[in-house]
């Protein structure tokens, strides 16, 4: 296939999409969990236990433990979603997804803030957690603060640029 020809809806082509989408969609359950389960968990805590029952420990493996529920969701989602969709759609989905600059930029903060917490949250709180607990749910807080970050930036004014989605010619059977 050459560039000058549009991409063809080959099984390839629509197996390549879904698998972009899962990862996508394992990415976004990943973000929304990490960024849901600590208030919910402590809420919930508090509530049904009281304040003695909340610690670093247990918020930090709630937190990662949310991350890996997201991150099975949404991979299951997305593949649901775009392995029974309509392989036409599903590429016009990809390159919309391609380009949109807002979510790259929330998925690098995501990642900045997840590996940095990953690293700084085991020096915090080194005696008041398991290592494992430490570092992975210090990467499900960074991720949450990461997504915080980037939409604290859009809402204040610095948006994402946005750059202009290529038209696409249909693709025609041969």
């Amino acid at each position: 296939m050459s560039d000058n020809f549009p991409v063809e809806a080959t099984p390839e082509a629509h197996a390549a999409d879904i698998e972009y989408f899962v990862r996508r969609g394992m990415t976004k359950g990943y973000q929304l969990l990490s960024l849901l389960t600590p208030p919910v968990y402590t809420v919930f805590a508090f509530t049904r236990y009281g304040r003695s029952h909340i610690n670093v420990n247990r918020l930090l493996r709630a937190t990662w433990l949310g991350g890996s529920v997201g991150i099975v969701g949404g991979g299951a989602f997305e593949y649901a979603r775009s392995a029974y969709s309509n392989p036409d759609k599903v590429r016009i989905r990809r390159l919309h997804a391609t380009y949109d600059t807002s979510s790259i930029r929330a998925d690098d903060h995501s990642t900045i803030g997840g590996i940095l917490f990953a690293v700084l949250t085991p020096a915090l709180f080194w005696k008041r957690a398991t290592s494992l607990n430490l570092i992975l749910g210090g990467a499900g807080l960074g991720s949450a603060v990461g997504l915080i970050a980037h939409h604290t930036r859009t809402v204040t004014g610095d948006p994402a640029p946005t750059v202009p989605v290529p038209e696409i010619p249909p693709v025609t059977p041969h």
